[in-house]
């Protein structure tokens, strides 16, 4: 049988003084919700330029994201073995 899960991403970007935050939240079909952080700072010798920065917080964020997952997977893992569990990549 197959089936089909639908997991939402959404992705928020605000600026403050020559720093970008993002935060990325996962919505699964089984009320799992994770939130990532990420944050990227405009160095003063560099020209802004706003996408650039965009992109490195929301990378970070979702590098957050991806690491809070794993853990989850770890912690939900271990609660039905009962045995310590070692995720690589």
């Amino acid at each position: 049988m197959t089936a089909t899960k639908h997991w939402s991403v959404d992705i928020a970007i605000s600026e403050d003084n020559g720093r970008t935050f993002a935060e990325v939240r996962l919505d699964a079909d089984d009320d799992t919700q994770l939130i990532g952080k990420g944050e990227a700072r405009l160095n003063p010798a560099d020209e802004d330029i706003p996408e650039i920065g965009d992109e490195l917080a929301v990378a970070r964020a979702l590098s957050d994201l991806g690491h809070r997952l794993l853990l989850t997977a770890a912690a939900d893992i271990e609660a039905v073995s009962d045995q310590p569990v070692r995720l690589s990549r």
